[in-house]
């Protein structure tokens, strides 16, 4: 892995989770991150992903635009009444400013354009940890 992917690495281990209906997502994915610390959990449908997520400390998830069974702004509803809930990035092969501007105003983190970039991958889902990360750290001095 070059070094410069390296330097974008949290230095803690990251859950990340993908829901998408297309298992070559999860293997591409998969093979991106493996080489990382990072634990990839994987979902094909909104509902498996719900799962997950209740039983899981997963800050980040990748989530393709239309599911099996709802799309992006079903999940983004559902993790909003967590008391901690996950950053979200979009992903879609029709990635373009529209895309972008709507997931930014509706609460949504960033979009992911496929075909994935390993770089921009790790990019992204860092900056969503460590701001995810901010947040939570806020809220704790905030309530002290």
């Amino acid at each position: 892995m070059p070094a410069k992917v390296l330097d974008l690495l949290p230095p803690m281990p990251v859950h990340v989770l993908v829901i998408s209906g297309e298992n070559d997502d999860h293997e591409l994915l998969r093979s991106i991150i493996g080489h990382s610390n990072w634990t990839l959990y994987t979902a094909s449908n909104r509902s498996e992903a719900l799962e997950l997520l209740r039983d899981n400390n997963i800050p980040v998830i990748i989530c393709e635009r239309d599911l099996p069974d709802g799309t992006w702004k079903d999940v983004l509803a559902e993790v909003g009444s967590f008391s901690r809930p996950p950053h979200l990035l979009v992903t879609s092969r029709l990635a373009d400013d529209r895309l972008w501007a709507e997931v930014l105003n509706v609460g949504g983190y960033d979009v992911l354009a496929k075909p994935f970039v390993p770089a921009e991958v790790f990019r992204t889902i860092s900056l969503a940890w460590l701001n995810w990360k901010d947040v939570k750290r806020a809220a704790a001095a905030s309530a002290a």
